[in-house]
């Protein structure tokens, strides 16, 4: 075994790249289970109708067909609605209005892809064929895609029983100061933006497998997701059954990036229907069910006013925001569209007072999710958009005037105006070392060599900070086996962003044990009690810190069975690279040796509970803020419209990192997606019918390697002063910042054409388009 010891701040390998490179990974699609069955989904094909009659008797004709569960079969199984995780307000308090969501529909469909009617034969084919068989008479009914037309007065309300598709309206903020500061302002600023809606498309398409034991009553299902406790409860909620009837299990799973945070009616309808036929059902999205099925994410339309005074200084932000939520209240959407929002609305920006209004809203698209920095990308986006505008307005070099209001590192710890504390950061600092990096003093002459040959160049600065967030509470289990090594038992669910090998330095580096005597366990909701899962930059945070205490807690205890063991004071005793030494000493005995001792009660001092393992709940009190400073450089050809991303820096400060080389990655692949988002990606539904006209990789694409540059890449690295390890959290920036400062270069480039204003995502017809009609 390699005895190599890696901590914190060092880079070694990937221990898990192994097994995915060599296809040795297991995912749900390669698991067999003793007599499994499966399940296929018929999803509607209308936005929005009323279910008149499900035909299923040639459908059972099927060779092979076990089962097929429709929605009227629900409540006689005791089915119940998904629920959301909040049913009011953090705001305000007041209850969300939103229609409930039964895993199959019932009365009638909203949105394209609702399940309808479930399957279950004894091949994917077999339930395939079935499938097609099944005749759904349908009432078209009038759909909504945006939320005006959501709540224009001929809309229907999605909610029975409601008169209108309002699920929640905030007004946040001191409107009072705020027109008062405008009323004062030397000059005001106006944006209208749109962060339009995209589709994650995770590598792994979802996939579920409902087990049922008929003697204990208990469920086990096996799903590629992130947030297993969570989901557990919303699951067991919808069978009608106590959370600890179901066990959640979580193999390798293909990517999250949020779309995986929340439950999924196919979760409920797999165990439904292993309890049914009483084999093991499993479910396997297809591409398409993708597309139409997955929680989407962004789609947010802002309106933006910056009152400046004569110097550029900011004095109010008033904003006015509509999101659209889709057909259902997914999750912790309620949270993510309220809370995340505004609580960092002003973002690194000395803004004195703002006031938000905002309207979340039902239409009859696929729910809205979470995709990476939910909520703070959507203000950020806002912030970055309307500031550049000012300095459009004003003459004013958009670098300088983001300068002249960041928040300055002297005033850390800083209290912005809605009560949010960011302990630390230094955001010129983050700002003066891209600037640097892009070369920006040389940019003009780039400028020039681009108009030489018929191009446009431009640059965009975006300022990214987000807090973290996501469940409160994280707990982990420290454990030492028999084989000499230490069991790591965790809530977070790893999702591809390397747990097995940062989780082990961190473990590695407080109990001074070779990385690889680190055993690393999670994705089991049979194994440790509570969980918050993976999300919002949240798993190095919360579970490293249950790790530092969980670890205090050992040393504690071991220093204590040494000290017996070795006949001297406690308090001669000293805890280094793993060994429990007599201070000033050649003496001393290994952790290992002193976790063995520990087994045994006639070594311990009279009231010791044997064993040295330790678990540790940690309850998070304040959030971390990761931020940073992206600039992007672009060419435009204004007789294709083709935008080429030369240049992408970044500098972020994500306080202590554990892994360079991981988090690199991660800033990686954040920066690719908000790149996609800004030149690439867009779900599209036809207004009219609310079709969803990107329903596939032929008309929605993703970024590919060849659309994206070497990306330049810096840490600031201030510890983070409100958890022990210092760490911040940094999986999500590069998705916040990448679509404004990408956006923004586009405006810059299109400038001489007189262009103010693009909405994304800037494709070549969309800037075709706006060049010549500045220029008719």
């Amino acid at each position: 075994m390699d005895e190599s010891r890696a901590g914190i701040g060092e880079a070694p390998k990937r221990v898990e790249d192994e097994r995915f490179l060599t296809g040795a990974g297991t995912y749900v699609d390669d698991m067999v289970l003793d007599g499994m069955v499966h399940a296929v989904v018929l999803r509607s094909p209308h936005a929005h109708a009323r279910i008149l009659r499900i035909e299923t008797e040639d459908a059972r004709a099927v060779p092979g067909v076990l089962t097929i569960l429709t929605g009227p079969d629900q409540a006689s199984a005791g089915i119940r609605p998904i629920a959301p995780y909040q049913s009011r307000s953090p705001l305000t308090a007041k209850p969300f209005t939103h229609p409930p969501r039964l895993p199959l529909a019932v009365d009638r469909v909203r949105h394209v892809g609702e399940a309808v009617a479930v399957v279950v034969a004894e091949t994917r084919e077999q339930a395939r064929d079935a499938g097609e068989r099944i005749a759904v008479g349908y009432e078209s009914l009038s759909a909504t895609t945006t939320p005006e037309a959501a709540l224009a007065a001929a809309a229907i309300p999605l909610n029975d029983g409601s008169d209108s598709n309002l699920c929640a309206e905030e007004s946040v903020g001191d409107r009072a100061a705020v027109d008062a500061a405008f009323k004062a302002a030397a000059h005001v600023a106006r944006v209208d933006v749109v962060n339009h809606r995209v589709i994650t498309n995770p590598m792994e398409p979802r996939g579920a497998i409902g087990a049922f034991d008929a003697g204990s009553k208990r469920y086990t299902l096996y799903v590629s997701c992130q947030g297993l406790h969570l989901i557990r409860g919303n699951v067991a909620a919808s069978l009608g059954v106590e959370t600890e009837c179901v066990r959640l299990i979580a193999p390798d799973v293909g990517g999250g990036f949020g779309a995986r945070n929340f439950p999924y009616p196919e979760y409920a309808l797999t165990l439904w229907a292993a309890r049914e036929t009483g084999r093991p059902v499993k479910c396997i999205s297809t591409r398409g069910d993708t597309f139409s099925g997955d929680d989407q994410a962004r789609d947010h339309v802002g309106h933006a006013e910056l009152a400046l005074d004569a110097d550029g200084r900011f004095l109010a932000l008033r904003v006015s925001t509509f999101a659209n939520l889709g057909a259902y209240l997914t999750g912790a959407m309620g949270t993510v569209g309220s809370l995340q929002y505004v609580a960092l609305m002003g973002t690194v920006y000395a803004v004195p007072v703002f006031h938000v209004d905002l309207k979340a809203v039902h239409t009859n698209e696929a729910p809205t999710g979470v995709t990476r920095g939910p909520g703070f990308s959507e203000a950020v986006y806002l912030m970055e958009r309307v500031i550049d505008q000012a300095a459009r307005e004003m003459n004013l070099d958009p670098a300088e005037l983001r300068r002249r209001n960041l928040v300055p590192d002297s005033e850390m710890p800083f209290t912005n105006s809605h009560g949010m504390t960011i302990d630390s950061g230094d955001f010129p600092a983050n700002q003066d070392t891209a600037v640097s990096k892009l070369e920006l003093t040389e940019f003009d002459a780039r400028r020039k060599r681009s108009e030489a040959g018929g191009r446009l160049r431009g640059y965009g600065i975006a300022h990214q900070i987000k807090i973290t967030m996501g469940p409160p509470e994280e707990n982990v289990e420290l454990r030492f086996d028999d084989d000499n090594q230490v069991s790591l038992i965790t809530g977070t669910t790893a999702i591809g962003q390397g747990h097995e090998t940062t989780f082990r330095q961190l473990v590695s580096g407080m109990l001074g044990v070779p990385n690889a005597r680190v055993r690393y366990l999670a994705g089991d909701t049979g194994l440790i009690p509570k969980g918050g899962g993976h999300g919002s930059s949240r798993a190095t945070f919360m579970a490293g810190t249950a790790m530092h205490f969980a670890a205090e807690k050992i040393i504690a205890k071991g220093r204590e069975v040494a000290a017996r063991f070795l006949e001297v004071a406690e308090a001669d005793i000293e805890f280094v690279d793993g060994q429990f030494r007599v201070a000033g000493t050649d003496r001393g005995i290994d952790l290992f040796e002193v976790a063995r001792l520990a087994r045994d009660p006639a070594n311990l001092p009279e009231g010791m509970e044997p064993g040295l393992e330790a678990y540790h709940l940690h309850i998070r009190e304040q959030g971390t803020f990761p931020n940073g400073c992206h600039i992007a450089e672009v060419e435009v050809d204004p007789e294709t419209g083709v935008v080429t991303l030369l240049r992408y820096v970044a500098v972020d400060d994500f306080g202590v990192i554990v892994n360079p080389m991981i988090a690199a990655g991660q800033v990686h692949g954040a920066i690719a997606q908000g790149v996609g988002q800004a030149l690439l990606e867009h779900a599209v539904y036809d207004p009219d019918t609310g079709q969803l006209l990107t329903g596939s990789f032929m008309d929605y694409a993703l970024p590919r390697a060849d659309d994206l540059p070497s990306f330049d890449l810096a840490f600031q690295g201030i510890p983070c002063t409100t958890n022990p390890l210092g760490v911040k959290g940094l999986g999500e920036a590069g998705a916040i910042a990448a679509f404004p400062a990408v956006a923004n270069a586009v405006l810059n480039a299109l400038a001489p054409y007189g262009v103010t204003h693009l909405d994304g995502p800037a494709t070549p017809q969309r800037v075709w388009r706006a060049v010549h009609r500045a220029g008719s």
